[in-house]
């Protein structure tokens, strides 16, 4: 007998539909909890996305209250149009008083008048152009002897010390020269070598460009003069109009005067950049309080559903961390006006645990305790030795109170001179005793050559300390020295570096500067790394900085050491504040390994496993359908095969009731 192909043929009982109806009541439950569980596990990793979010947001303004700067801004106010200020350092607060009666101008001087700028031939030789003991020489030649050939080659020449331009007058032309920098200092000083009529003190040929003060050849048309004001009624002089070392601290800008007026510049302390910063920290913390919050409801009544964070280990270990931080008092500062934030008027509700903030008290705290509400949220050092400065810390640093102690103190490079200085000495070129040139930390001055004079030895080393540092190689390498004399008269040249790197050394010097001077070609004693101890342990020195050294509670600690002395130089207090610690927490928190990134990891194994129950439920169903199906064919084909038998059958008895029929 053929089978049957389609379930159902047979019986009409055991369909597909059947089949379909019996899996799905098998798939329906295991479906329904698996789409719950996901339902719930996509929910948490949305909500603990809203909490990473959150966490980031409150360290962006704990980010900004740990750094000490915030709590030095200052504020500036003049109160006269002829004078300005911007704080550009620790500046101290304070109210002073200026009266400004003149401002520091350039010199400008003018050739005398030519009837064109391009074809009239002014003459031959050359300008030796000075400026604050730089001296250009430019040479003039038959190539660039007009105007503006003459233009040309000063600026090409001397273009760091004065500018030169044509103008037109209108009924001629003029040179003009402009030196780069105002003050007395950056006076012009032009002295010409006339080659062509030989005389060059005349007022022909190219000696026209000759002057010195006083005056010939050229006119001076804006005298080269200092800015001179008062300040808090003492009279100050200064050849720029932007005075950066009065004030510590404080940049200020000279823009007129007010002569018989003097009025007030006012330094203060901006503690509204605080209190905001402050506010948006509370303002941050709460929406991250907030949201644990709405998600961590309980209903007893059972009418609604518990928020998904409601028993969360997770969040309740980051909120326990965090307020930890929030209420505890900063250690390092028992004993201080500031020990706490509840102090400086930040408040937590019992019941909802949201911050608040009394700004009033903040502000108060701000101006009568600032250097503790410094320390109460950003990282601070303190030393008790006033020569030892606290620089920096590091993450690995524990706060804490550690010992200071310097075997060897940090030196100088230095040059001695090998011969005293006479009571006045000459320095003349024709005395062969006035350049030389010096290696300052490894970098190369040009020739130096000093100003001829008469001079005491104090002069002397004036002199020669001005000169060194007005070096252009030196300068720009940021090197310097400071020149003074021994007991006995003798040049002493101090790099103005200290440490192992430092060196000072002379490279050439004229004939006779060895027995006038005490100058020889030589190399001076080097420098010494400074060498100590931060708690106990041996540190690391360079120049005068000592950091403390790796693998003890100190590590990170940096201290700048001045003075001379040894031993014990007292301690140094390190603070970190509640805004650093804050930062620290949450860079733990969201890190790779963080508790945020742990609860992460762990919903989204729970989704792949949930992938996988569903893959095996998938596989549960196909293998059911597969054997209904067997099982209902085999069925159908026994029926058919019955229906078969019962068709015979009954023809086979509705025959043998015919035959009897018929008898």
């Amino acid at each position: 007998m053929a089978s049957i192909s389609s379930v159902g043929i047979g019986s009409g009982v055991l369909t597909s539909e059947l089949i379909e109806k019996l899996a799905n009541a098998e798939r329906s439950p295991v479906e329904a909890r698996l789409n719950r569980q996901e339902e719930g596990i996509t929910a948490q990793l949305s909500l603990f996305g809203q909490i990473q979010s959150a966490v980031t947001d409150l360290r962006l303004p704990a980010r900004t209250l740990a750094n000490p700067s915030l709590f030095e801004s200052k504020t500036i106010t003049s109160g006269n149009a002829a004078f300005s200020g911007s704080v550009t350092g620790k500046a101290t607060e304070g109210t002073y008083t200026l009266e400004v009666s003149a401002l520091a101008k350039s010199q400008t001087l003018t050739s005398s008048l030519f009837s064109d700028k391009d074809t009239t031939k002014i003459g031959t030789g050359s300008l030796a152009i000075k400026v604050n003991g730089i001296t250009s020489v430019v040479t003039i030649d038959n190539n660039n002897n007009t105007l503006e050939g003459i233009a040309a080659a000063i600026n090409e020449k001397a273009s760091g010390t004065v500018t030169a331009s044509v103008l037109n007058t209108g009924s001629g032309y003029k040179l003009a020269l402009n030196s780069n920098q105002t003050g007395l200092a950056n006076a012009i000083t032009i002295t010409v070598a006339d080659t062509g009529d030989g005389n060059s003190t005349d007022t022909n040929g190219l000696s026209r460009l000759s002057y010195v003060t006083g005056g010939f050849n050229m006119t001076q048309s804006q005298a080269a003069t200092d800015a001179a004001f008062k300040f808090n009624g003492v009279d100050v002089t200064r050849s720029s109009n932007t005075v950066t070392d009065l004030i510590a601290g404080v940049s200020l800008s000279l823009n007129g005067t007010n002569a018989g007026s003097p009025s007030s510049l006012i330094v203060k302390n901006d503690t509204t950049a605080v209190v905001d910063k402050v506010k948006e920290f509370v303002e941050k913390f709460n929406a991250l309080q907030t949201l644990i919050n709405d998600n961590s409801q309980f209903d007893p009544t059972g009418a609604s559903e518990n928020g998904l964070l409601l028993g969360d280990s997770t969040t309740r270990t980051i909120m326990t961390q965090v307020r930890r931080v929030l209420g505890a008092p900063v250690q390092g500062l028992t004993g201080a006006s500031v020990q706490s934030l509840a102090e400086v008027g930040i408040s937590t509700n019992f019941q909802t645990g949201v911050l608040s903030l009394d700004e009033n008290k903040l502000t108060s705290k701000l101006k009568t305790a600032a250097a503790d509400v410094t320390a109460l949220f950003s990282d601070q050092g303190r030393t008790s030795d006033a020569q030892v400065k606290f620089e920096t810390a590091s993450l690995n640093t524990k706060p804490g109170t550690y010992a200071v102690e310097v075997t060897t103190a940090a030196s100088r490079g230095s040059f001695a001179g090998n011969a005293a200085l006479a009571a006045s000495t000459v320095i003349d070129p024709t005395n062969n005793n006035d350049t030389f040139s010096i290696k300052i930390d490894a970098t190369s001055s040009a020739v130096i050559t000093l100003a001829p004079g008469t001079y005491t030895p104090e002069q002397m080393a004036a002199e020669i300390q001005s000169k060194i540092n007005a070096d252009a190689n030196l300068k720009s390498a940021g090197k310097a020295v400071t020149v003074t004399l021994d007991g006995s008269n003798q040049l002493l040249i101090n790099s103005n570096t200290y440490g192992a790197k430092s060196k000072v050394e002379v490279l050439t010097v004229a004939a006779n500067s060895e027995a006038q001077l005490g100058l020889r070609v030589a190399t001076g004693t080097d420098g010494v790394d400074i060498q100590g101890k931060i708690n106990g342990v041996v540190a690391v020195g360079v120049g005068q900085t000592l950091s403390a050294a790796k693998g003890n509670d100190s590590e990170g600690i940096r201290l700048t050491i001045s003075g001379t002395a040894t031993g014990s130089r007292g301690t140094v207090t390190y603070i970190e504040g509640v805004a650093e610690q804050m930062v620290d927490l949450i860079t733990n928190f969201v890190s790779v390994d963080g508790s945020i990134s742990a609860k992460n990891d762990r919903l989204n194994k729970e989704l792949a496993l949930i992938d996988e129950d569903r893959a095996k439920l998938n596989e549960r169903i196909e293998s059911l359908t597969a054997r209904l199906s067997r099982q209902f064919t085999a069925a159908d084909i026994i029926i058919s095969q019955l229906n078969s038998t019962q068709d015979f059958v009954s023809k086979q008895l509705a025959a043998l009731a015919g035959t009897n029929k018929s008898d």
